[in-house]
């Protein structure tokens, strides 16, 4: 193999400030926003020069009918020099013949010279709809990646397929830029060095992290398998800058603080480190953030207090760091047994959006298979874990641990369904012993009450939690946001941890198709004991009601699966009135039991927004059926108001379902009667399938226009009015204020959207 050149050169010289100061700007406008993840197109990840450097892979990473588990591909950890990659069949994407002109073996100015010969506005009219022969837009496309060698005949094929696929050009200017950058060469940079400042936060935290005690590695090992996906940042030395400087992820490495990071890389976070030690140690963040998968989470000096207290004020004793065996480090409830399981569940629920959100946000987000098992809007409550009937929980989970057993344990090549009766059956045992314990502790005490539903110890806004799912993502925020929805959710200890094993510490999106398959229906088991929860707050004939509602014309045996399994044989504790509804007078009581908590970040009556906003909006909001199912999953829509200042919105529309328990099956459930749209200020959610544009004396039209959508003509003038399409000549324009808005409005939870979603319509 020739050599491939060294393109890194210093961060201060001239090529250095060329590359930092222009180009990454342009691909964090006009690249990222397709190329930014796991899921960008042939596993091309344009947000650092790393991901420049591995260039392109012919294989896709979401594959749900792979047999066997594929090879790892993880940027920054699976391979770290070209040569590595190349070995690993990725190609380059910038010039590295040195017999070639460096333009004429640089895709990345093929594809852009591409797109400049064959423009927009040669195939479509300005906002027009582009003809569905050109390109391909669906959610999975074929994955139609071509070399230096090849890309001859792509183009012969494809003229329109230049970059940036099925969007319009990018300006003159930054083509002349990325023109001249590849030009001489592809000069890269390293990230900048940071203050001393941001090392005393780091060696605090890493010092806290590697104690010698078998106590404080096992804790160590715990914060590290809950926190491993987090984007970290240090939120004191961040706190004045208008965006965060630096974030941070904590990673295993064969080195001790204080010498270079040595990335332990495996499947899975609790996989054998195959070392005598393990050491945590914060890694800085090399590339740009992307909204889809970014999870920040704040570190303080009084976080670092609240953990040392947490784990360490309360006696008990850690004799030995348990093993990595599949079958014990799979089960949180073996492997961390020896730390009380109120220090856990309080661990993880003082900060449940992060827990919550990395299964929406991890690796497990992308996919519709991964997502038909939640609801498109539900409400999320947690058990108080302070309740004393939970007093004897330990001795509970250790008689129950081997029940509690999940597929990861499999690992990534598991049958497809040869283990599903074992996991069943172990659930259905577990829901049974759970059920006994109940009955036994409310027998001579009033049944479940409000007392049992977490209340964020009066400050803290993770008690409750809103989740909105876009078809293949989703959204977690926090506060009871939205019209009262169908279902919601009481996670107690055990489903939260499972919740976490199950979707983001024990997923691999590499693996098979057994391991994908039995993650999704196993995520069945913990929805519904979720639900059950929640139901075991409402007497019993609205209990059994809600809950034919919510598995309508499911299959008898679905329904008798957990409700045959859980069961209360006492009443709740709650006195409800003949005149309401259960299910409204729970949601009630709740928000009024909560009000001290509940965010009111997404309120249409804050005084962010406009009176005049917040009244139109509302009419949305009491909007069903026809009109809402027309609109797209998820929109922006920017009003434009010189005096006082643009506003950004999300139209979200919750698609209603018979039930969501048929894997693959989601059309055939659908209500689309029962759609209806929330409205929210700000952003929710990383991929728009639609961008408005409004000016705001005319929000008024826009919002009676939406109301009287009555088929697909009425919503493609309703976007020929007001739409962002592929093929405005100004989308770019349109995206660079979109995303100054997402910056100014949210800087530490600002990130690149993602592009790919946007309809044709």
């Amino acid at each position: 193999m020739a050599s491939i050149p060294d393109r890194f050169v210093s961060d201060d010289s001239e090529p250095g400030l060329l590359y930092r100061k222009q180009i990454r700007p342009i691909l964090d406008k006009r690249c990222i926003v397709c190329h930014g993840c796991y899921d960008a197109p042939c596993q091309l990840n344009l947000t650092s020069a790393q991901g420049i450097n591995r260039g392109a892979n012919k294989l896709p990473v979401y594959n749900g009918t792979r047999l066997t588990a594929d090879p790892l591909t993880r940027l920054f950890e699976d391979a770290h020099t070209v040569s590595e990659w190349r070995e690993k069949d990725f190609f380059p994407v910038i010039n590295e013949n040195s017999h070639l002109e460096p333009l004429q073996g640089s895709l990345i100015y093929q594809t852009l010279k591409l797109k400049k010969q064959n423009p927009f506005d040669k195939i479509a009219g300005h906002n027009e709809i582009i003809p569905d022969d050109r390109f391909d837009f669906s959610l999975n496309p074929d994955n139609i990646c071509p070399d230096s060698d090849q890309f001859d005949r792509f183009a012969a094929s494809h003229p329109d397929w230049g970059m940036p696929y099925g969007l319009p050009n990018i300006e003159p200017s930054e083509f002349k830029l990325l023109k001249h950058w590849l030009q001489i060469g592809a000069p890269l940079t390293a990230l900048p060095g940071l203050d001393a400042v941001y090392r005393k936060r780091i060696d605090a935290w890493e010092e806290f992290l590697n104690g010698d005690s078998a106590k404080q590695r096992l804790v160590a090992r715990y914060i590290y398998e809950h926190l491993f996906l987090g984007h970290l940042y240090f939120e004191d030395l961040e706190k004045n800058n208008s965006t965060v400087q630096a974030y941070f992820r904590i990673v295993r490495s064969r080195t001790p603080p204080g010498q270079a990071i040595h990335i332990i890389s495996t499947r899975r976070p609790y996989d054998d480190p195959e070392v005598d030690r393990v050491y945590y140690r914060l890694e800085r963040v090399k590339h740009s953030i992307v909204a889809k998968s970014h999870l920040p989470y704040a570190l303080s000096s009084e976080r670092l207090q609240r953990f040392k207290t947490l784990f360490f004020e309360t006696p008990y004793i850690v004799d030995t760091v348990p093993d990595y065996i599949p079958e014990l480090a799979a089960n949180p409830f073996k492997t961390f047994s020896a730390i009380p399981a109120n220090i856990r569940y309080r661990f993880m629920l003082e900060h449940a959006r992060f827990t919550i959100n990395g299964f929406i946000k991890g690796a497990v987000c992308r996919g519709q298979v991964a997502l038909s098992v939640i609801n498109d809007h539900f409400w999320v409550f947690f058990v108080n874990p302070d309740e004393e009937a939970l007093a004897d929980i330990d001795r509970f989970l250790s008689e129950q641990s081997e029940q509690l057993r999940m597929p990861p344990e499999r690992e990534s090549n598991a049958g497809i369904l040869g283990h599903w009766t074992e996991y069943s059956t172990l659930q259905a045992s577990y829901l049974n012993e759970k059920s006994k314990r109940l009955n036994a502790l409310l027998k001579d005490r009033p049944g479940l009450n409000l007392d049992w539903v977490w209340d964020g110890d009066g400050h803290n806004h993770n008690a409750a939690l809103t989740v909105f799912r876009h078809f293949d993502s989703a959204t977690v925020i926090k506060g009871l946001v939205g019209q009262s929805p169908k279902t919601a959710w009481l996670i107690d200890y055990p489903i939260l941890e499972r919740i976490h094993y199950l979707l983001v510490a024990g997923f691999d999106v590499y693996g098979n198709i057994g391991h994908q398959l039995s993650t999704r229906l196993y995520m069945d088991f913990l929805r519904m004991e979720s639900e059950f929860n929640f139901l075991a707050l409402l007497p019993g004939e609205a209990r059994t009601a809600l809950r034919e509602h919510w598995y309508r014309e499911a299959g008898e045996d679905v329904k008798d699966y957990v409700y045959g399994h859980a069961h209360l044989s006492v009443e709740p504790g709650i006195t409800y009135p003949d005149d309401k509804p259960a299910k409204h007078y729970l949601y009630e009581s709740l928000r009024h039991k909560l009000t001290e908590v509940l965010s009111p970040r997404y309120a249409l009556e804050t005084g962010t927004v406009p009176v005049q906003h917040g009244q139109l909006f509302k009419k949305l909001h009491a909007l069903r059926g026809e009109s809402a199912s027309i609109m797209p999953e998820m929109s922006l829509l920017m009003v434009i108001d010189n005096k006082r200042g643009d506003k950004v919105y999300t139209i979200l529309r919750n698609s209603a379902h018979t039930h969501i328990t048929s894997l693959l099956l989601e059309q055939t459930n659908r209500l689309p009667e029962e759609d209806y749209l929330t409205v929210l200020p700000g952003f929710v959610g990383a991929y728009p399938d639609a961008l408005w544009q409004v000016e705001s004396e005319l929000l008024e039209d826009f919002i009676t226009k939406l109301i009287g959508l009555k088929n697909e003509n009425d919503y493609r003038q309703l976007m020929r009015h007001f739409g962002i399409r592929r093929s405005h000549q100004h989308f770019w324009r349109f995206s660079d204020k979109l995303h100054k808005a997402f910056l100014d409005h949210d800087p530490v939870e600002y990130g690149a959207l993602d592009y790919n979603r946007i309809e044709n319509r």
